[in-house]
């Protein structure tokens, strides 16, 4: 196939920072390729709102445990965590377009096998692939928008980029709950075959697949090794706490191990030839900055949030279609508060809806914190409202100030970075939050365990182990299989109801106290960022 170059030189006039890099035809053009991204990224969010109603269903039909539904969730975060810087340099050197279309294709494709799924080992397996798949396909989606829009303009296409999640993720809660009340849980993976389908369609007619003059024609396969390995150790230690121990041997080790491994990452990136990820991109302390909010959002969105869904259900008692309608305000203004987002990003620079949207999460965080045993409609509107409009600017903004500070020939790296620390925030908020809320349950269930269920301390480990994964989960433990074969009478199950919501409470409550820190401390990062600069200084090439 032939390929042609128009890269800037020393002699030839800066380009006009108005003007996208030259396309072939039809083909590249700005808003065509927002809308491919758009059904691209749309997919993924809709799979993962999905997933969520979708536990207690999957727990329920495959007899799942607490850590068996934190790796269906922590699987695809893994996965995710270790391909995604590797992605977007694939993507930068083969073209993103190439790289996108195969993400698309094969997330829609192992959707489909999950749906096929007949086991917990099976599910999580596929989930693993997905993830490998989504790997492919967001950082080459943020590449495609940073190569295709002019600098003055990306804020607004980032924003409205974060509205197409956010309206997926707006209507995920309500089809998802539908397709699981009345269909079933299978059903809510099935949906993304057809949006992928059409990602394909609009993606082969309006995508260019170009990459960057100026990008290696080389991969780092020593790099490669050093940093996916170092990612693994990292998040499978992160992982394996909450059953191993934050301070036992095997979970230290870990840590360490991918400390050393990212030492010498970072030492073989000043040497390399060709670096996977040169570190001078980190000298910018903005583009660092943006790394560490974006980790403190995924941390506190994904660890509390993975206990809403548990929450509702399990002690409000709603069902997947209710359980939906509730969380709808918060991602009906997601959906309205990213393009808001951008466009405020543009006219302020990110520094103040960063921080404003900090604020909101915490203070949405801390009410959440406060919710009772039967919460209204009413008192989660609020705190979703607030959060949904939190989130949106904070989102936004650290995705810019992390691509919009990189160059344009680093912009698949930087977009696998913006990713890779969304899913290492994600994998550490669900395993720090899953560990605390589990250690809660611990230690103060046996206190409020009603005699009339039996005596709790002399109950086997293995049955006590049952009692608190249920009740970690939001669901009273009465089944029989739980109680040794028990069955309780009218007002022993209403105690061990009692019980059980009292006790889930108190944990959700501390993790929504410790999200709501953790976006506290982000308010003091965020007053140091600056707007990304969006150099225009490479110019791309059609292959």
């Amino acid at each position: 196939m032939s390929q042609t170059s128009t890269a800037a030189t020393p002699d030839a006039p800066p380009p006009d920072p108005a003007t996208p890099p030259a396309r072939k035809g039809m083909q590249g053009h700005p808003w065509l390729t927002l809308l491919a991204v758009a059904f691209g990224v749309m997919m993924v969010a809709l799979d993962g709102t999905v997933v969520g109603i979708a536990n207690p269903a999957i727990s329920k039909d495959l007899d799942a445990s607490l850590a068996d539904l934190q790796w269906v969730t922590n699987g695809y975060l893994l996965a995710l965590a270790v391909c995604l810087i590797p992605a977007g340099k694939l993507g930068d050197r083969y073209g993103h377009k190439t790289i996108f279309l195969i993400g698309a294709a094969g997330f829609a494709a192992t959707s489909l096998l999950i749906a096929f799924s007949q086991s917990v080992s099976m599910l999580i397996a596929f989930r693993v692939l997905q993830g490998v798949f989504g790997a492919l396909l967001q950082p080459t989606a943020l590449g495609l928008l940073r190569n295709s829009f002019p600098g003055n303009k990306l804020n607004m296409a980032i924003g409205i980029w974060g509205a197409a999640i956010s309206t997926a993720t707006a209507a995920g809660p309500i089809v998802g709950g539908l397709l699981v009340e009345h269909v079933s849980w299978q059903s809510v993976f099935y949906i993304n075959v057809p949006i992928g389908v059409l990602t394909l369609v609009v993606g082969i007619w309006a995508l260019a697949n170009s990459r960057v003059a100026g990008a290696s024609n080389r991969i780092d396969y020593l790099g490669v090794v050093l940093l996916s390995v170092a990612m693994f150790c990292l998040v499978w230690g992160v992982i394996k706490s909450g059953e191993k121990g934050w301070g036992s041997a095997y979970t230290l080790g870990f840590m360490a191990a991918a400390a050393i491994l990212l030492a010498v990452f970072a030492l073989w990136q000043t040497r390399a030839a060709e670096p996977l990820m040169p570190m001078g991109m980190f000298r910018n302390r903005s583009f660092s900055i943006g790394i560490v909010l974006m980790i403190f959002m995924a941390f506190a969105m994904f660890g509390a949030m993975f206990f809403i869904t548990f929450y509702l259900q399990g002690v409000n008692g709603l069902s997947p279609t209710e359980t939906g309608v509730r969380m709808l305000p918060m991602s009906v203004v997601m959906m309205i508060g990213s393009p808001i987002g951008g466009l405020a990003i543009t006219k302020l620079g990110p520094r103040i809806p960063i921080i404003a949207g900090l604020a909101l999460s915490a203070t949405a965080m801390a009410l959440l914190a406060r919710l009772g045993e039967d919460a209204s409609f009413g008192a989660t509107m609020l705190p979703f409202v607030l959060l949904g409009f939190g989130l949106s600017p904070i989102m936004v903004g650290a995705t810019d100030i992390i691509v919009g500070n990189a160059s344009l020939e680093l912009s698949g790296v930087a977009s696998g970075i913006q990713q890779a620390a969304m899913q290492v925030g994600g994998a550490l908020g669900t395993a720090v939050l899953g560990a605390v809320v589990a250690a809660k349950v611990s230690s103060v269930l046996p206190d409020r365990w009603p005699a009339a269920a039996g005596d709790y301390a002399s109950m086997p480990h293995g049955q006590r182990e049952g009692i608190e994964g249920s009740v970690a989960q939001g669901f009273p433990p009465l089944r029989p299989d739980l109680l040794g074969g028990r069955q309780l009478d009218g007002p022993a199950t209403e105690a061990v109801r009692h019980a059980s919501a009292t006790t889930f409470l108190d944990g959700m409550q501390l993790a929504f106290t410790i999200a709501a820190i953790t976006m506290a401390v982000g308010i003091v990062l965020a007053l140091f960022v600056r707007q990304g600069e969006k150099r225009e200084g490479a110019v791309a090439v059609h292959v």
